[in-house]
């Protein structure tokens, strides 16, 4: 092994736990998106592929209603 040479704990899926939340829910929408508004990607929250697309369509179907900004 090289010198500094880590593993970085691999990030679980918080909607593969059993959790689920809606487009309603703009406190844990908000724990996805950051200060810009800006969706994060999934190496940053560590969501899996499927859950990650479902997250993006509830962001912006919140955004549509008015309940998240497009931009601050």
């Amino acid at each position: 092994m090289a010198e500094g040479f880590y593993r970085r704990k691999k990030k679980v899926c918080y909607l593969c736990t059993g959790r689920t939340f809606t487009y309603k829910d703009v406190d844990s929408l908000k724990r996805y998106i950051n200060e810009r508004g800006k969706i994060l990607p999934r190496r940053v929250t560590g969501t899996c592929q499927k859950h990650q697309r479902e997250i993006a369509k509830m962001i912006k179907e919140a955004r549509a209603i008015g309940l998240l900004p497009y931009t601050k």
